[in-house]
């Protein structure tokens, strides 16, 4: 063998002290192409789903509100759930080729990497009890408290979608009338809207309180036995306090959340016996319901009120909307005389929610569906969006918790 060839044995041994440096390299570039491909690949998936999903229920939204102006029934499908399966693999390589005659040695590997996503749709159709419960149970108070009074959102822009009409009361809390918010009873529909417009201007004043009532509610007014150590102890539980009267007997009360007032008034103002009596009377209304009292005396009591807004529910509203596209469109009302005006600027359209009907598609922006030949759209203003997020909103909270609700259907890809 010649002297300047190196013998196989010689030249594996050198090959074999080479391979933890290469075998080290692979190992480094395949952790590499892992954290490269895996975490931007799931951002764009979830941040896909999320946005398909919005994009999906703003259509929904459009396509019944297109049903019921063509004469259609409405119908709501939800995405129950989106669960996807994500899968990274990595495949390496290494070999040598060694070559006993003239030549030149050389070494190789490969380097290979996979991300695929296996994702499963649950939808689920409303139906039966779940369409009743989602569509025609009215929205409650609380809605309107957490949404505009916590939310910022102008009062009358929400109870013009919400509110199917107001109820006035007498003296003795009975409904004395009620006016509708239907564009087809104009003088009501007037009144209605002028009432509204009052309440925005109070509440732009500033002067305009809605919260629930909080009081003290006394559990056990005389008890002639001082409180045991246990009975204490379980108060502070339940938030019980206990006093002692002057008389030496003893009181325990809770500090209790009752029913939500709209007022022109603060209503800590009022004693602890009146908030729990204005509470009582309150509690007997249903509470779709929302209680509103404007005083004389105070701001805006001017135009003094006594009632309550009976409040829709999801589906009723999608009626209106799409109600008003067809023989009974809103129209302009101006403010009550009476209703201040001075600095405080009040946005004042004729439609709550405007819907344009076209051949053409809208800008890529702005929500759309495609029904029977046409594109049912927002219009293109700050108002119409506006007010078609508060639209999504109610239909988030009329949605709520769909799990467990019927059979949904489940779609694999």
């Amino acid at each position: 063998m010649p002297v300047d060839r190196l013998s196989m044995r010689e030249l594996t041994v050198r090959v074999y002290r080479k391979v933890p440096v290469l075998v080290l390299t692979l190992a480094a570039a395949m952790l590499t192409a892992c954290s490269t491909v895996g975490p931007p690949v799931l951002e764009r998936a979830v941040l896909g789903y999320d946005e398909t999903n919005a994009r999906l229920s703003d259509k929904m939204l459009l396509l019944n509100i297109a049903r019921w102006h063509e004469g259609e029934g409405l119908h709501l499908t939800v995405t129950s759930s989106i669960a996807a399966t994500f899968d990274w693999t990595a495949t390496a390589g290494i070999g040598a080729q060694f070559e006993d005659s003239s030549g030149t040695d050389f070494f190789n590997f490969n380097l290979g990497g996979r991300a695929s996503e296996n994702p499963t749709f649950s939808i689920l159709p409303l139906q039966g009890e779940e369409y009743v419960t989602r569509l025609l149970k009215p929205f409650t108070e609380e809605v309107v408290s957490l949404t505009v009074f916590q939310g910022d959102t102008p009062v009358d822009r929400l109870l013009r979608l919400m509110a199917e009409g107001i109820e006035f009361y007498g003296s003795k809390g009975e409904i004395e009338r009620f006016i509708t918010n239907s564009p087809g009873r104009p003088q009501e529909y007037t009144e209605f809207r002028r009432m509204l417009l009052h309440l925005r201007w109070l509440a732009e004043s500033r002067q305009l309180f809605a919260r629930p009532l909080v009081f003290e509610d006394v559990l056990f007014r005389d008890i002639a036995d001082r409180p045991k150590a246990e009975d204490l102890a379980k108060g502070i539980n339940l938030g019980i306090t206990w006093r002692q009267k002057p008389d030496g007997r003893f009181q325990a009360s809770k500090l209790t959340e009752g029913r939500v007032a709209i007022t022109n008034y603060d209503p800590m103002l009022l004693s602890d016996e009146q908030r729990w009596a204005l509470n009582e009377r309150i509690k007997r209304l249903p509470a779709s319901v929302v209680y509103v009292d404007l005083a004389p005396g105070y701001p805006g009591g001017n135009i003094p009120f006594k009632g309550g807004i009976r409040l829709r529910s999801f589906g009723e509203i999608i009626r209106f909307v799409a109600d008003g596209m067809g023989e009974f469109p809103e129209f302009d009302v101006l403010p009550d005389p009476r209703t201040g005006s001075g600095d405080v600027a009040v946005e004042n359209r004729a439609a709550t929610l405007t819907i344009a009907v076209t051949e053409t598609a809208p800008p890529a922006h702005i929500p759309s569906v495609w029904y029977r030949g046409q594109y049912y759209s927002i219009a293109d203003t700050e108002w119409d969006r506006g007010n078609f997020r508060l639209l999504a909103v109610l239909n988030q909270t009329t949605v709520g918790d769909v799990k467990g609700l019927g059979i949904p259907i489940t779609i694999s890809k």
